[in-house]
């Protein structure tokens, strides 16, 4: 059961809003603000900045809960926030200014531009570093860490190892290429990559409050960084109060993670974007031209980011397609070049995954967007949904049967229904969400997991003995699905302290862990696809530091 009533929800229920032109019949505003606080309640975000663009103006920005949970600092328009692999965006913008000043190829091999190369990586092109598909070993270990304690040791170690597959063959997230790229930045502009950076896009775009820098600099105004999980001898345990972290990016490494900035800042950086202060038309279309292998395929693919462009992750599908840039978890902005519309939201949680929600929040000003709509599902679930809406959810598994009857290749897979049975949840309608994990338990009875989604929706709508018994299905299946076990601990405990309570009494809880696991289940898979994190963090499994580098 989805609930959180915590000391937390105090670090939420206060946000400081700010309308580029306020008006007090302005109801989509008021509205995305309760979605907000609605997904910082969720997901147990303690601070959170959000700003809107739309037709190359800000017309909203937001500053919700709390920046540094240690002295009860709050979030303002003006608290800066680590944005991780965002960087890796200007870093592309930088790499096409020195293409547009006609000092670099990116069809060159590196090469032409570097010394002092291993032999192996010499044929590698510009592009290849760009787009992650230059097959040269990584500088970070599978636990996010430098392969040595000393930036120059590291540099010289990586240089000896074999490269990991021929370039151009496949996508592999890598530091390593943009550490490359940094250096062909120092080389050709003149002066380093970081005072190129500030001087060409910082200064240009009026972003006075970002910068470069990690936990050992003073950044004045900085929010602190929290996550909800730890890695204890090398295992994955979610936690029930948030953590601190400390964040450290080498000097070597900032062109691929290490800008702070803020919403706003972020802001006014897209608008100088989209009216060309940094950039030509033509160059900004080969900066978000999706990266290709050899054989003419996509790069990269993906549920929701399925391309890689110029240090860019891209968004592409039928309608409303997105330029997006994500960055630790933690802080992403969409643009949506068809609809002149762009979202930042950064937040102070690893694991918020805000690229999540941004879509929904999209939805406020482009309706056919709004998950209500059945926008962004796949095919064969907007078939069904229509079907649904309709005739009602609980003809479900009727009418899935004749939609496969009229047409044999009409497919519904396990994965895509458990995952629109969630957003239902999400939307409130957890009675129709119960339909949907019944039809998925229907079509996979020997899925461990649609048992285990069955039984958390079932409790959601307040059944719990029919959660109780679909849990111990899945266990079944499964007996290592600590989920399920939690899940019947926590029921069985709660029954035996019911007495203690007031029939009207709520039950206060702080949130479960297995909640965050869930979540944190179904979205490693993706974020190990996008290069967010290189390391497995399933339950039980080991897991890298990886996922607070994004």
């Amino acid at each position: 059961m989805r609930v959180i009533l915590s000391v937390m929800l105090l670090l939420v229920v206060t946000g400081h809003p700010t309308h580029a032109q306020p008006k007090k019949e302005d109801k989509p505003q008021d509205n995305i603000e309760i979605f907000l606080r609605r997904e910082m309640q969720r997901r147990r975000i303690p601070g959170l900045q959000v700003a809107v663009v739309q037709h190359g103006k800000i017309v909203l920005l937001g500053a919700y809960g709390t920046a540094n949970i240690e002295h009860s600092v709050p979030v303002t328009n003006k608290t800066v926030f680590p944005v991780h692999s965002i960087t890796k965006a200007f870093t592309g913008v930088a790499i096409m200014q020195l293409v547009e000043a006609g000092k670099l190829d990116l069809s060159a091999p590196i090469s032409k531009y570097l010394e002092e190369l291993p032999e192996a990586w010499k044929a590698v092109s510009v592009l290849q570093l760009l787009i992650h598909t230059s097959g040269i070993p990584d500088i970070w270990d599978d636990k996010a860490k430098m392969i040595a304690d000393d930036e120059d040791e590291a540099w010289t170690k990586v240089k000896t190892l074999p490269i990991e597959f021929a370039p151009g063959v496949k996508f592999k997230y890598n530091q390593t290429n943009y550490i490359l790229l940094g250096k062909i930045i120092d080389k050709l502009s003149g002066e380093p990559f970081i005072s190129f950076i500030k001087k060409k896009q910082f200064d240009v775009a009026s972003m006075p409050l970002t910068g470069f820098g990690d936990s050992r600099d003073v950044v004045s105004g900085i929010s602190g960084s929290y996550r909800y999980f730890r890695i204890v001898r090398g295992v994955f345990q979610p936690l029930d109060k948030p953590e601190p972290l400390f964040l450290d990016w080498p000097p070597m490494i900032r062109t691929a993670v290490g800008i702070n900035t803020t919403a706003e800042d972020l802001a006014n950086w897209i608008i100088g974007l989209q009216k060309g202060r940094f950039l030509k038309k033509d160059s900004l279309e080969i900066l978000w031209r999706p990266g290709t292998l050899n054989d003419g395929k996509p790069s990269r693919s993906g549920d929701l980011v399925n391309g890689y462009a110029l240090g860019w992750p891209i968004v592409t599908r039928s309608e409303h397609r997105a330029i997006a840039s994500t960055g630790g978890g933690r802080a992403a902005f969409f643009l949506y070049p068809d609809d002149d519309l762009a979202i930042v939201v950064l937040t102070n949680l690893i694991g918020a995954n805000p690229e999540l929600f941004i879509d929904e929040l999209a939805g406020h000003y482009v309706p056919s967007m709004h998950p209500s709509t059945g926008f962004g599902l796949p095919p064969a679930i907007k078939i069904l949904r229509a079907e649904l809406v309709e005739r009602g959810f609980d003809h479900a598994q009727e009418i899935a049967k004749e939609l496969k009857t009229k047409d044999a290749k009409f497919q519904l897979e396990e994965e895509a229904v458990n995952t629109w049975g969630y957003q239902l949840v999400d939307l409130g309608q957890a009675k129709n969400a119960v339909e949907i994990f019944k039809l998925n338990v229907h079509l996979y009875p020997q899925s461990w997991n649609t048992y285990d989604s069955l039984a958390e929706s079932y409790e959601a709508v307040g059944d719990k003995s029919s959660a109780i018994k679909n849990f111990k299905r899945s266990l079944e299946l499964n007996p290592k699905n600590e989920n399920a076990i939690e899940h019947l601990k926590q029921m069985k405990g709660e029954k035996e302290n019911q007495s203690s309570f007031p029939p009207s009494a709520p039950l206060q809880t702080k949130g479960t862990k297995d909640e965050i696991v869930k979540r944190l289940e179904q979205r490693i898979p993706q974020l190990m696809k996008e290069g967010e994190i290189q390391a497995l963090p399933f339950l039980g499994a080991t897991l890298g530091e990886s996922v607070i580098l994004g």
